[in-house]
């Protein structure tokens, strides 16, 4: 039996609200924008998350933020390249 393969999927959860992280993103940095974004009034903090969708997530000092990692099944589509989303009500794969 072939084993199946695998990949880590990073969520934030941010006030309560989950969002599964494209394959290409750096944590690290996205971690670092989020705190240096929490410094002000509020700012936007941009990502691309499973789907290859971007998005916009303005972060104030009051936001909650969390972030997950865990083992799940290889999508070869998660690629993070925003010019071909997945997963949408028009997906046919």
């Amino acid at each position: 039996m072939a084993e199946q393969q695998t990949m880590v999927q990073t969520e934030i959860l941010a006030d309560g609200i989950t969002y599964r992280l494209a394959q290409d993103q750096d944590l690290g940095e996205l971690k670092r924008r989020i705190e240096e974004a929490v410094t002000t009034a509020g700012t936007f903090v941009e990502f691309v998350v499973v789907g290859n969708r971007e998005v916009s997530l303005l972060i104030t000092p009051r936001s909650q933020v969390s972030v997950n990692k865990s083992t799940v099944l290889f999508d070869a589509r998660d690629t993070g390249d925003v010019d071909f989303p997945f997963g949408g009500h028009y997906d046919l794969l």
